[in-house]
């Protein structure tokens, strides 16, 4: 275009008026008569107009013709409509609407100002993009016929304003104008783009009573609108209606198929179509291709790309880019890469969605080199303008953690558009450098893309998850009021995903019953969020509710809320609530096994554990890690530790899973609740990666419970090389009769080192969290507890643990009851309808007295008690603890 306007810059423009003689002698009076004469030539254009334009416009000399205009004006002179058609069309072809509006006011010239020249008009703004300008036209128009309303119908397919197009067509009709076979098919077009299954009908018949039937181009749109409203009976009907099927009628017949996930039924028809002899394309290929993608079936699409080629049809840049991006979108994303290889080695050139498929892949990946490498490529292609492949550029290396990079393609990008400005914010925001967001986001905030709702999550998310949840809540409520952006459903689960990251589960909660009254409906994501909040022992009435919201919402078909449900109500204490939400779901992945076996182990049911371990066997899921580390320390519950043994050695050899450190530690768990504890010390030296302290921990319950205190003391000193503060560390040392060490010990608690955290305790009746501290007086329960006491020590014998105790708590002697007692007391004390079931939640283990206590209470009072401390859940019942003692 610019190549066909650039002898018209080099051309002086015509005089705007014509000289008059006397100024021409003037001027020229010492030169010859040669420029005279040319000057005077011209100025006879405007003796004949038209001859002169028609003559610039087909010699692409556009400007000079429309610059002319002006000179013909002031002569009084008009043009024929002819000529000005003929410049309209030179307008369009150039695409320069410039022109088009000088041209359209001068538009006085035409000797006859009739429709035909309107609708070209309308049709010149049209096709340059001026969507609104033709409008005006079309509105102003004393007159329309089928061009001008074929002109309209087309603006608004260009601009893929579909329902407009189709109120455009009733608009018709009603103005008594029928579409003809060209213009049908455009309208079809859009009914189908916008999902009107009623005018597709309305047209369908309107069709048959003109007898356009017969044309290919119609019948095959008529089709095309049944398949994209999802209508395939209908489509079915028209289908196997048609005298012949070319292969456009086969291929939208596959693709509806293929977009209701009927892959089968849509490969049937493509046999179908071979037998009729009507040879599949490349396009039929990569419908076909893409729909297998979409599906997750990565490698029967590769099947079909083969076969393909083996046909003798060559995979374009489409079929590359399906394959680069349904690997890259399916997690295959090392397999996406060497087909992005495989593509430059065949010599397709990769488009925009190719390279930012294969960017994506690299940030999956976190393959910073490779996708560096894939940057160069964009550049030497020049498609780092490309707003796709920037964004996925600035994305890939923000989460790479160079921002720096990320922030140089940023600056590159000419038109930014809202996901330019939020990855590169959100990149802030991820690495910590929320001042830097903020400064990015008021910069947003001033430029020609204003933050969009999803901005202003990720700043409220980026801020909350970085611990400022102040200036979190602040960017919440200026939302709406200064962004002018009304909250959305993401925007409340940024607070409560913030909130419970940050332990602050009743202000997630809260969060979450107001998110409700101002009727933001929760999704799946909320719930996610929400449900953690609520894994213990006294939030089992909030998990009910959260229950009743799922099922309001239609969740229950969600598999992660439902497995997140499963895992929330047996942390709460209702493993049959857990094991009914099981038994119900009609699909389940090995997610969903993991969680109620998990559930089984945290109550102390070895035996439904072990059970549901067979059933995976047998169903043929292929157990994960955490499958494994459940059942081991199911084994340990049964005592069953060569069993124990024998699968943590399958799981390397037969499945091919690499142990974990909390592996580590659940064999020393099941060796210690079996007493084999030099069996467990052997295991720890033979371990091929250093353990850590969970696996020590273990150790050390193990002697503590069995009373190996030389093993006691060896566990601690490797503890306290991991953890300078752990609190146990003085009581072994006095145990262990060194008094010298235990010097040292209350030398490093004095310096704040050793630190023990005070007792509390929490419980729920009648809908009210109570919480409790150690130590608490509390008048009105003197007596019981009093009583309480007088009965341990009359009735109650401690296990001595063989001769040591080691707890987290000073004895009560110095400390003053323990919170447990206080809450296991306010449940019992002066109310006629105390709970039969009483659940209670403590922040640090539980010592082996108040242990006792909660045996003798439950088969004192007859009261099951759920009390979850930091090592495990109890489940006391009948004077007996699911625990079996070990904890």
């Amino acid at each position: 275009m610019e190549n066909l306007m650039m002898p018209c810059m080099s051309v002086s423009k015509p005089p705007l008026i014509t000289p008059q003689k006397h100024d021409i002698l003037s001027e020229f009076s010492s030169k010859q008569n040669k420029p005279t004469l040319s000057f005077t030539r011209k100025t006879d254009h405007t003796r004949f107009p038209d001859t002169h334009l028609n003559y610039l416009c087909r010699n692409g000399r556009l400007t000079e013709a429309v610059t002319l205009l002006d000179s013909i004006a002031k002569q009084g002179s008009k043009v024929r409509r002819d000529t000005c058609t003929n410049l309209i069309d030179a307008c369009i072809d150039l695409n320069s609407v410039h022109l088009g509006r000088k041209l359209h006011a001068c538009i006085d010239l035409v000797t006859e100002t009739d429709v035909f020249v309107e609708t070209k008009l309308v049709s010149m703004y049209a096709k340059c993009g001026c969507f609104n300008d033709a409008r005006k036209i079309f509105d102003g128009m004393r007159e329309r016929n089928l061009y001008t309303w074929s002109a309209m119908i087309g603006a608004c397919s260009r601009e893929q304003r579909w329902r407009e197009a189709v109120e455009f067509f009733l608009l018709m009709m009603n103005d008594g104008v029928l579409p003809d076979d060209f213009l049908f098919p455009k309208i079809l077009q859009a009914c189908g783009n916008c999902g009107d299954f009623e005018t597709g009908k309305l047209i369908h018949c309107l069709v048959i009573k003109l007898g356009m039937s017969c044309f290919t181009r119609v019948r095959n749109s008529i089709l095309a609108v049944y398949v994209k409203c999802g209508k395939l009976s209908w489509a079915r009907r028209v289908f196997k209606r048609m005298d012949e099927r070319d292969a456009v009628a086969w291929n939208s017949m596959i693709s509806g198929y293929c977009q209701i996930g009927e892959n089968e039924e849509a490969h049937r028809l493509f046999d179908e179509m071979c037998k009729e002899g009507v040879e599949p394309g490349l396009v039929t290929w990569n419908i076909l291709i893409r729909s297998y993608h979409l599906l997750g079936q990565c490698d029967r699409a590769m099947q079909l790309m083969n076969k393909m080629e083996s046909l003798g049809i060559s995979p374009d840049v489409f079929t590359w880019t399906c394959m680069v991006s349904g690997f890259s979108q399916n997690g295959r994303t090392s397999q996406a890469l060497d087909l992005l290889r495989d593509m430059f080695i065949v010599g397709v050139k990769p488009n925009g969605v190719t390279i930012t498929s294969a960017i994506s892949a690299c940030t999956d990946l976190e393959a910073l080199e490779k996708g560096m490498e894939i940057h160069s490529v964009a550049v030497k292609m020049g498609l780092t303008d490309d707003v796709l492949v920037g964004n996925s550029l600035i994305d890939m290396y923000s989460k790479c953690g160079e921002l720096e990079a990320a922030k140089r393609v940023f600056d590159i990008i000419k038109e930014r558009d809202c996901y330019s400005w939020n990855s590169m914010i959100g990149g802030y925001c991820q690495a910590g450098y929320c001042g830097k967001a903020y400064e990015l986001f008021r910069e947003m905030q001033e430029s020609d893309v204003p933050p969009n709702v999803i901005t202003w999550n990720v700043m409220i998310s980026g801020y909350i998850q970085n611990g400022d949840e102040d200036e979190a809540l602040d960017l919440f409520q200026r939302m709406e009021k200064d962004g002018n952006v009304k909250w959305n459903t993401s925007s409340w689960n940024s607070l409560i995903a913030g909130y419970q990251q940050l332990g602050q589960k009743n202000n997630a909660l809260r969060e979450f019953r107001k998110m409700q009254t101002v009727c933001v409906i929760p999704n799946f994501v909320t719930i996610l969020s929400v449900l953690p909040a609520c894994a213990n022992l006294v939030a089992g009435n909030k998990v009910k509710e959260i229950h009743g919201c799922i099922f309001r919402r239609n969740l229950e078909s969600s598999l992660p809320v439902m497995n997140s449900l499963i895992d929330t109500y047996a942390k709460t204490g209702n493993i049959v609530y857990s094991r009914t939400i099981f038994d119900r779901m009609p699909y389940k992945d090995i997610i969903t096994w993991n969680s109620m076996i998990s559930g089984y182990v945290l109550h102390g049911c070895s035996d439904g554990a072990l059970d549901l371990f067979d059933q995976i066997r047998n169903f043929g899921l292929k157990p994960t890690r955490g499958t494994f580390l459940s059942i081991i320390l199911a084994h340990g519950l049964a005592g069953m530790v060569d069993e124990g043994k024998q699968l943590f050695s399958s799981f390397i050899e037969d499945y091919q899973i690499l142990p974990m450190l909390e592996h580590y530690s659940s064999m020393i768990d099941l060796y210690g609740r079996s007493g084999r504890l030099v069996e467990a010390v052997q295991f720890i030296e033979d371990m091929p990666i250093k353990p850590d302290s969970s696996v020590w921990e273990a150790l050390l319950t193990a002697c503590r419970i069995h009373g190996n205190i030389d093993l006691a003391v060896q566990a601690l000193e490797h503890l306290l090389e991991l953890e300078p503060g752990n609190i146990l560390i003085q009581q072994t040392y006095a145990i262990n009769g060194k008094p010298e060490d235990a010097l040292i010990a209350r030398k490093l608690e004095k310096e704040n080192i050793l630190r023990k955290s005070p007792g509390q305790s929490w419980i729920e009746v009648k809908n009210r969290v109570y919480t409790f501290v150690t130590g608490d007086q509390y008048k009105s329960y003197s007596n019981l507890l009093y009583s309480l006491s007088q009965c341990m020590q009359e009735n109650v014998k401690a296990r001595s643990h063989c001769g040591f105790c080691i707890e987290e708590e000073e004895k009560e002697e110095i400390s003053g009851i323990h919170s447990e007692k206080l809450a296991l007391a306010f449940a019992l004390v002066g109310s006629y309808h105390s709970p039969q079931i009483i659940r209670i939640v403590k922040n640090i283990r539980m010592c082996a007295d108040c242990h006792e206590t909660a045996k003798y209470v439950s088969k004192t009072y007859g009261r099951e008690i759920y009390l979850s401390d930091s090592k495990c859940l109890h489940h006391f019942k009948d004077g007996h603890c699911s625990c079996g003692d070990y904890w």
